[in-house]
């Protein structure tokens, strides 16, 4: 029985391949042709799928891009640089992207330490921290065992030394570990999808307006009261949107 759910399985996901990479071709020929709704269609049929890459983010967003939709442009170049974080193209094609947004957010500089640490800790990912760590962990128990039981003063004092320097590094990688957790955990970014959207002091409609925010602004989300989030921006700004008005971008 299990073997018979497994062939369907296998068979079902190759039918679903088949039509998404036909769709894709689909979808590539009229963006050629300068059908970018239609190509849109075609590209949002396979994210119906739940098929994701960030080749198909890419080319959404160019369609959006060419018909002028500012927040779903950038919306899906941020989706796509999120798979392949490194890609030129993706960042240069999201500048000019961004260049149509009307909301200009000055960027609070990180220096000193802080921007140090940061830096360091976005090296690598959580994951990678882990296994750093348990490395050290290793490296630490085997010279231990090797002071341990070793006869030599010299032998014992170098490996002493290793071991107390691997515990070191395993208390760092630790900490970078848990600090790159914490990082991932707090980054809730999202995109105004309104073509303005009036950013309240309080997660109600009858509170002061601060201030206002328009399509392609990228923020913070902080915390959700009902049908509000609160929302931070690079130079430091909070206030209260309501939920519909923005669209998260960790949601794949």
């Amino acid at each position: 029985m299990k073997n018979l759910i497994y062939i369907f399985t296998f068979l079902f996901s190759t039918v679903i391949f088949s039509q998404n990479s036909t769709l894709f071709e689909e979808a590539n020929t009229l963006y050629n042709q300068g059908k970018y709704a239609e190509a849109i269609d075609k590209y949002t049929a396979i994210l119906d799928t739940e098929n994701h890459s960030s080749e198909l983010y890419f080319n959404l967003a160019n369609a959006h891009y060419k018909l002028n939709n500012i927040a779903p442009s950038i919306y899906y170049y941020e989706k796509a640089l999120q798979l392949s974080p490194n890609d030129s193209e993706i960042k240069n094609n999201m500048a000019f992207a961004k260049n149509m947004t009307i909301d200009a957010i000055d960027v609070i500089p990180e220096t000193g330490l802080s921007k140090l640490i940061k830096n360091i800790t976005n090296m690598m990912s959580f994951d990678a921290w882990a296994k750093t760590s348990v490395a050290f962990v290793f490296c630490f128990v085997v010279l231990f065992l090797i002071y341990y039981f070793a006869y030599s003063t010299l032998n014992k004092r170098l490996t002493f030394i290793g071991s107390l320097i691997s515990l070191f590094l395993l208390c760092v990688s630790l900490s970078f570990a848990f600090h790159k957790f914490n990082i991932d955990k707090n980054d809730r970014p999202a995109i105004i999808f309104a073509q303005e959207s009036k950013i309240k002091n309080e997660p109600n409609s009858r509170s002061e307006e601060v201030f206002r925010l328009h399509e392609g602004t990228k923020v913070q989300v902080l915390d959700t009261v009902n049908n509000w989030k609160k929302i931070k921006l690079d130079d430091g700004k909070t206030g209260w949107v309501i939920s519909e008005d923005i669209k998260l971008l960790y949601n794949f």
